[in-house]
């Protein structure tokens, strides 16, 4: 066992290893300045897309909708105890990296998002099937004649087994660990409402699942952000302290917690992509169901997905935490934390400080929320990564193995599945750089001609406004 720990270990390291972030965040930049920096340039764009755009095409969820199935795989215990952690091990200089990942993650969702739509199919049960599996396979024959059917097979392996420990029995075990820890609930019985109340969503199929995401994330968010501005204005005088603090660790050498720049910079980039999953290649699965047969239109709607899930929600836990006193450094640059607090525990205290009887409940149901969220959109994930390898017929037996799982991973100790969820979600992203970068040629001509299309459009309208005729 010992060795099997020790080879796990080895290929955590690898799949989140240098490699990995570089090429994360390098396809982020490569992405954002030959779209001309598109997440930024069409956020407006995106939010009228968001509520405007026709949910009569082709596909199962609204674009409302397979956003919020996605945001609700991505939003989960990353957001709070991930965030602590990377406070603890990189410092407050994390925070800044983290928020570079989100900035640049933005151009990376809206390439696969694009992709997810214009390379999706149409499965044996009328459902939209799409994502990198597809893209890959698909979009490289198309463009070069190759067959990279392997590669596409390999995401949908390595996102099958993730989807098992990161989007299920992880979740699934914060769900209970936090109930039993603040309300005294046997795992057991948390076990058994969370498999339960799983069996009850995903039973009714994608379309289900959007309509719960479609509720749930809106509400959970909004609860989370309002509680969180209440316990920052609490002890708002701190706030310029704490922005100081997180901009002066992030760009000096000084070693912090027995980190150094490149330490800080690594965690808080990898934490970050934990936060927003981009590049992994989960987020344009949920993409692929929409009913916007535009896929330029859903690859901007998606890069909404970064900004809320990393810029909104890990800075509201971060400056929470950085505000409530528990986290100090000295003249020397030396940090220290008070009671050696870490993970979700660290989040719960500094709640709790700023908005005493009370904050430590919003982190918690925050947590349960979250994480229930998740397990709901990574089963999406995972059925559509079962369904590419072998067939509908598999996501049946699927769907009851994932019921199950939601129950074990809510009573069972997890070290091993951690790390494993761990390895193969960070492999999940090679062959997915591998496809966006071999297609990113189809998403510079896609855009330029939106751009061009957008631009005809406009220039119509101002002639019609100025014809005094018309």
């Amino acid at each position: 066992m010992d060795m099997f720990h020790a080879i796990v270990s080895q290929g955590v390291q690898f799949a989140w290893g240098p490699v990995t972030i570089i090429l994360l965040v390098g396809i982020g930049i490569y992405l954002s300045i030959a779209t001309r920096f598109i997440q930024f340039r069409k956020m407006k764009t995106s939010l009228k897309l968001l509520t405007s755009s026709s949910d009569d095409g082709e596909g199962d969820l609204t674009p409302f909708q397979a956003l919020m199935t996605s945001m609700a795989a991505t939003i989960g215990t990353g957001n709070i105890a991930g965030v602590a952690s990377a406070i603890v091990m990189g410092g407050p200089g994390a925070v800044f990296w983290m928020w570079v990942s989100g900035l640049f993650g933005g151009a990376t969702k809206y390439a696969e998002g694009l992709l997810a739509v214009k390379y999706r199919i149409t499965n044996e049960d009328g459902e939209k099937s799409g994502g990198p599996m597809y893209y890959i396979s698909r979009g490289i024959k198309e463009q070069y004649g190759i067959n990279a059917g392997w590669l596409g097979w390999l995401f949908a392996l390595f996102g099958l087994i993730a989807s098992l420990g990161t989007g299920n029995m992880t979740q699934a075990n914060a769900v209970s660990d936090s109930l039993n820890v603040v309300l005294g609930i046997n795992p057991y019985i948390s076990g058994g409402v969370i498999a339960a109340l799983t069996a009850l969503v995903i039973i009714g199929g994608v379309k289900n699942i959007g309509k719960i995401t479609g509720k749930i994330v809106p509400v959970m968010s909004v609860a989370y952000i309002v509680g969180s501005i209440i316990a920052i204005l609490s002890n708002a005088s701190m706030v310029p302290a704490v922005f100081k603090m997180i901009f002066t660790n992030a760009l000096t050498a000084k070693a912090l917690a027995g980190g150094t720049l490149g330490t800080v910079i690594r965690i808080g980039i990898s934490r970050g992509m934990f936060s927003n999953e981009a590049g992994l290649g989960s987020a344009p699965i949920a993409h692929a169901s929409s009913k916007n047969d535009d896929p330029v239109a859903q690859g901007i709607i998606a890069s909404l997905d970064s900004f809320f899930t990393t810029i909104i929600i890990c800075t509201m836990t971060a400056i929470v935490i950085l505000t409530s006193g528990l986290v100090t450094i000295n003249g020397n640059g030396v940090m220290a934390i008070e009671g050696n607090l870490n993970g979700a525990t660290l989040t719960t205290v500094a709640f709790d400080r700023l908005i005493p009887g009370i904050g430590g409940y919003i982190v918690t149901f925050g947590l349960i929320f979250f994480a229930f969220s998740t397990i709901i959109g990574w089963y999406y994930y995972g059925a559509k990564c079962i369904e590419y390898i072998a067939g509908l017929k598999a996501v049946n037996i699927y769907k009851w193995v994932w019921v199950a799982l939601s129950f074990v991973g809510a009573v069972v100790p997890l070290e091993i599945v951690w790390n494993l969820s761990d390895m193969f979600n960070g492999l999940m992203a090679i062959p997915n750089i591998i496809g966006l970068i071999a297609l990113s040629p189809v998403v510079f001509n896609m855009t330029k001609e939106y751009d061009k299309k957008v631009k005809i459009e406009k220039g119509k309208v101002r002639e019609q406004l100025t014809d005094p005729i018309g």
